[in-house]
Parts: C-alpha cells; sequence; structure tokens
C-alpha cells in the first residue's frame, strides 16, 4: 500500500498542510512498484530530504501502458465527445485552482522556486493552459476537400492513442500542463514521467485526476530515472508518440529509440542560448529589467533564458552599469519568505554544474563583473552572474541552466544578427530597440522559434512555444500543439465512378 507524505507549514508566505500519496498513478490508483523500489526527493534550498517517492522501472510502464490502451479503446478517445473530454478538463483545472496554495507550496518545497512566483507564475499559467485546451477539445476538425463531382474527400484529426510524455524538472507542474492539455483534448490516452527530482506536483495532480472524474487509465503518472522509466517509454512499442522537454543530448536518445523501436512520433523541446539584443536607442531601464528577468529568473533554470547579452558600443556602459545593479537586487534565500526573489539550483548535480562552467569561463579568460560564486553554504544557491565574454567561448556557446549571462559589445546590426545565429541553438531571442523597422528586421532576421520585442519570456497559453536547429522539433502551445497530437487521415468517397 502506497504511503501518504503530510508535512505542515507555518511560514510567512504559506500556513497550511500539504499532502500527497506517494505511489506510482496507473489505471486511476495509486499502488506500489513491482519492485518496490523508491527515490528521495530534496529541498534544493536546504539540501535536505523532504520525502520518498515510489520509483517504476519498465515493469509498471508495461502495466501503465496496458491500462492506457485499455482507456482509449474503451472510455476515451473517439467513443467520448470532444465536449465531454472538454469538461473534464475544465474540472481538472477549477480543482488546480481550488488548491492553488497547496500546489505552490508544494513547487517551492521542490524547487526552491519563491513561494509567490510559484503561484503567480507557474500554478496559475499552469491552469490557464488546461482550461486553454478544455475550450479546444470539441473544434478538433478536418476539412472537406473539393475534387470532382464523383468524389467526396475529406480529413479527419484522429488522435494517436497511446502517447508519453517526459518533463523536466525546473518547472514541473507548468511542463505537464503543456503536455497533457493538448494530448486529452484530442482524445489520446497518457503515460507520464515526470523529473524524479521534482515529483510532488504531479502525484497532487494525481488526486485531482481522480475528483475530477477521468475514467481509469486516462493519465497514468510513472515515476522513475531516466535510464529506466524513460528508456522504457522511448522503446515500448504500443506507444504512438512521446513529448520530451529537457536536455539535447537526451532528445538524441528519445530519436534514437523511437527510430529503432516503432517509429514513434517524436515532438522535442530542448536546450538554448538565448540572445537578447540592446541597441544604442533601446528604453535602456526596460531592457535591463527585461533582460535581468530574463536570466535570473528560475534562478536561470529556462530552457529559454536569456543567457547572451549582446549590447551595442554606445550604450554597453551604461547597461552593465545598470544590470549589476539589478544583478544584485535579486535577493536569495527561503522560498518562504516574503522578501525572496532568487531560488537555488535544483539539485546538487545542477549546482555542480553552474559552478563547473564558471570555472571554464575564467579559465578562458572572462571578465566576471558581479557574482560568479556560490552563494552560502546551505542549499544549491548560486551569485546572479554577468560576465564579459566572447563568442567562442564555452561558456558562452554551450547552456549553463543558471544565473549566468554572458555579455558582448558590438557595433552594427548585421553584428549582432551574425553573433546570434552564430550557435547550435535556436529557441528564443530577443530585441529591444525604439525602432519598430529595425525591431521587425532583426526579429525576420534572427534563427529562433520564439521571438520577443522589447520583452522577454512573456509567454501566453495561445501563442506557440519551440525551437529552431538543436533546440527542437514540433511546438508546444497554442493551436498549433493539437497538431503535435493527432494524425491526419484522409478519407475518399466514390459518388459514382464506376469501372
Amino acid at each position: 500500500m502506497p504511503r501518504t507524505y503530510t508535512q505542515t507549514l507555518d511560514t510567512p508566505a504559506y500556513k497550511g498542510t500539504v499532502s500527497i500519496n506517494t505511489g506510482l498513478f496507473i489505471n486511476g490508483q495509486f499502488v506500489d512498484p513491482v519492485k518496490g523500489d523508491s527515490i528521495d526527493v530534496y529541498n534544493p534550498a536546504t539540501g535536505k530530504v523532504i520525502t520518498s517517492v515510489a520509483a517504476g522501472t519498465k515493469d509498471d510502464v508495461d502495466i501503465a501502458v496496458a491500462a492506457a490502451k485499455k482507456a482509449y479503446k474503451t472510455s476515451w478517445g473517439l467513443k467520448v465527445p470532444g465536449s465531454q473530454r472538454g469538461l473534464l478538463l475544465s474540472k481538472l483545472a477549477d480543482l488546480i485552482e481550488r488548491d492553488i496554495d497547496e500546489f505552490a507550496a508544494l513547487e517551492s518545497l521542490n524547487t526552491g522556486r519563491p513561494f509567490a512566483i510559484s503561484k503567480a507564475v507557474d500554478i496559475t499559467t499552469s491552469i490557464a493552459a488546461i482550461r486553454y485546451y478544455a475550450g479546444f477539445a470539441d473544434k478538433v476538425q478536418g476539412k472537406t476537400i473539393e475534387t470532382s463531382e464523383l468524389k467526396l474527400a475529406y480529413t479527419r484529426h484522429e488522435p494517436y492513442g497511446v502517447v508519453s510524455q517526459i518533463v523536466p524538472w525546473n518547472f514541473p507542474l507548468g511542463m505537464v500542463s503543456w503536455k497533457i492539455g493538448p494530448a486529452l483534448a484530442t482524445g489520446n490516452t497518457v503515460v507520464l514521467k515526470p523529473s524524479e527530482v521534482t515529483p510532488l506536483t504531479a502525484q497532487k495532480l494525481a488526486a485531482n485526476i481522480i475528483e475530477a472524474g477521468f475514467p481509469p487509465g486516462v493519465v497514468n503518472i510513472v515515476n522513475g530515472y531516466g535510464a529506466t522509466v524513460g528508456q522504457a517509454i522511448a522503446e515500448d512499442p504500443i506507444i504512438e508518440k512521446v513529448a520530451f522537454t529537457g536536455s539535447t543530448a537526451t532528445g538524441r536518445r528519445i530519436q534514437e529509440a523511437s527510430a529503432k523501436s516503432n517509429l514513434k512520433a517524436v515532438t522535442l523541446e530542448l536546450g538554448g542560448k538565448s540572445p537578447n539584443i540592446i541597441f544604442d536607442d533601446a528604453d535602456l531601464e526596460q531592457a535591463v529589467k527585461w533582460t535581468a528577468r530574463g536570466i535570473f529568473f528560475n534562478a536561470g533554470q529556462m530552457c529559454s533564458a536569456g543567457s547572451r547579452l549582446l549590447v551595442q558600443e554606445g550604450v554597453y556602459d551604461a547597461f552593465v552599469e545598470h544590470f549589476i545593479a539589478a544583478a544584485k537586487s535579486w535577493a536569495a534565500g527561503d522560498p518562504f519568505e516574503l522578501t525572496t526573489l532568487h531560488g537555488p539550483q535544483g539539485s546538487q548535480t545542477q549546482l555542480d554544474r553552474v559552478l563547473g562552467y564558471l570555472d571554464v569561463a575564467k579559465k578562458e579568460g572572462a571578465t566576471v563583473l558581479t557574482g560568479g560564486e556560490r552563494l552560502g553554504d546551505k542549499g544549491y544557491f548560486v551569485q546572479p552572474t554577468l560576465f564579459a565574454g566572447t563568442n567562442d567561448m564555452k561558456a558562452v556557446r554551450e547552456e549553463i541552466f543558471g544565473p549566468v549571462a554572458a555579455l558582448i559589445k558590438f557595433k552594427t546590426e548585421e553584428e549582432a544578427i551574425e553573433i546570434a545565429n552564430d550557435s547550435i541553438y535556436g529557441l528564443a531571442a530577443a530585441v529591444f530597440t525604439e525602432n519598430n523597422a529595425r525591431a521587425i528586421r532583426v526579429a525576420h532576421a534572427l534563427e529562433a522559434g520564439s521571438l520577443f520585442v522589447n520583452n522577454y519570456n512573456w509567454l501566453d497559453s495561445s501563442i506557440p512555444f519551440g525551437g529552431y536547429k538543436q533546440s527542437g522539433v514540433g511546438r508546444d502551445l497554442g493551436e498549433y500543439a493539437l497538431d503535435m497530437y493527432t494524425q491526419v487521415k484522409a478519407v475518399h468517397v466514390n459518388l459514382g465512378l464506376r469501372l
């Protein structure tokens, strides 16, 4: 029998009790894993264990896939009208909203993100995404195609069946909502693998899925390690599609496993090294605020973090002065303190990675302008950092996934575009200028899936998100995401041609 984790918190930001079942969620109920393994879950703000959750293996994936397949054939898919699927998604969004404080508390315990930000950003946008796709559930449509009077031709957009989703640790509930929203709206059943680092809100979500009234097997949640559960998902012959958000290296392995198994469809949202270009005529105050937010929000742990700051020479010195002041204003500390803005890295592994890149940057000759060190000796904190470098440095070209911005000076628009596009990544980019013609011209020239003009990482459920180059394949969010979870069937009806 799976156990329950319960903790009462009495903090400035949150006073209440959080509770989750720690078992695997398969076929509408919490169960123990076949092999009885578990994973310790840590609070990155303290480095201490919060609790442990069940750890699945291939055996558990097989059971979950069988449950998802049965549900698709009997109680979900096209057997359930889109209007009904939409009602259930809406109910789920309502339940998350009812429990928003508890979700935010779990998220902050598990990620170290300040409670106010967890509530206002991650949980609130998760609710919005699920509601957005609830509204689309009865609007998945094909086309009637005119050919001749002797033929009726039309298309159907049909679900894949059993799909799987592997989500990262940086925005646990947010990434789940981006995936399950369009998958369930279009009629697929789901086998979800949360990150083993941050599984707590997915466990809470499972209880809400039961309460919302989803049929057993429609959503299954199997915690576990990437090398076991993730690999089993990627190789499973019944799963018809997998969606993954995470590192480019892992994305390659998932594509390879798909090719070697059943050629399942794969969508990938991967890494980035996104440039923010600040021109001489930019509103300096706004440019500093947006770019600081773009790299220091969530301690820089965002695939789309604005980690390369390209600043035109005329405003370079003033920008640096103001940006350093902004970096120093991001107060680090306990996520449940009201004054905290800057949280920890997500794990000891991630802390070591960021500090390793900082060492590399210094050895390569980068000039650290602020930060550059570990912050304190409790938890996994790193100082908000700005260093001046060149685009050929390892720490400038590779994704660090931490609160570390690389600063590059440029002279001309053409030079800025060349530097910005000189990357294997293409997830996001930004342009700061008061010249509208330049803003649009540069936005069109940059090789990235999301372009921001005079803002950064201002996302919306209705706008697609995804990358160019090695930043991924396919799109999350918006109506475009529905296409990632449907297959197009063309139907040809003979109305009179006789042989």
